[in-house]
């Protein structure tokens, strides 16, 4: 898939491609043999969640959270459902999303997966913003660290559009404005 004329490509699918076995061989390398329970945050995270539990050869299992702060441009408090996920009691928990921006989704999802009483819990995120943190935590295992820019694709959208491109794009400014349905 060609880039669209308005987007500037930060990662072509050959990064990415690149990036998500590097992190998959950092996962094996923890994780050793020992089964795990991987946790998606939806929606951003499906296209990783997906590419990466492919590359990964010990036994697993898959659920999702949905964590969400905005309502197409409106930011709003973060509301967490975890009905998706499975029973993480006494297991070794790899919770996988997109991208750490400002680190406060990753912060509370982390919270309450803890509270239900994994055996460990580890984070992985396929994008890490440099300069933006807000939060002391940090994920254990990143793909790629990006300057600060707004950025679509291969999961990560702007009011639902974009996350079927096959790489990470960035959008301008003067971009950022409700798509077309």
């Amino acid at each position: 898939m060609e880039a669209p004329f308005f987007v500037k490509v930060v990662l072509n699918q050959e990064q990415i491609r690149a990036g998500v076995e590097r992190l998959a061989g950092q996962v094996r390398a923890w994780y050793e043999e020992r089964p795990i329970t991987v946790v998606g945050v939806m929606t951003g995270s499906l296209v990783l969640l997906a590419d990466l539990i492919r590359l990964l050869d010990m036994p697993l299992k898959v659920g999702l959270v949905q964590a969400a702060s905005y309502e197409g441009t409106n930011r709003r408090p973060l509301s967490i459902n975890p009905d998706m996920m499975p029973d993480v009691v006494g297991h070794d928990v790899l919770l996988v999303d997109d991208i750490f921006d400002t680190g406060h989704t990753l912060v509370e999802v982390v919270a309450l997966i803890r509270s239900l009483g994994p055996k460990s819990l580890r984070s992985a995120v396929l994008l890490r913003k440099e300069g933006r943190q807000q939060v002391e935590h940090h994920p254990d295992f990143v793909a790629f660290d990006i300057d600060n820019q707004f950025v679509v694709g291969y999961g990560l959208d702007y009011c639902d559009a974009y996350r079927n491109l096959p790489y990470v794009a960035a959008l301008e400014p003067d971009e950022l404005h409700e798509p077309a349905e």
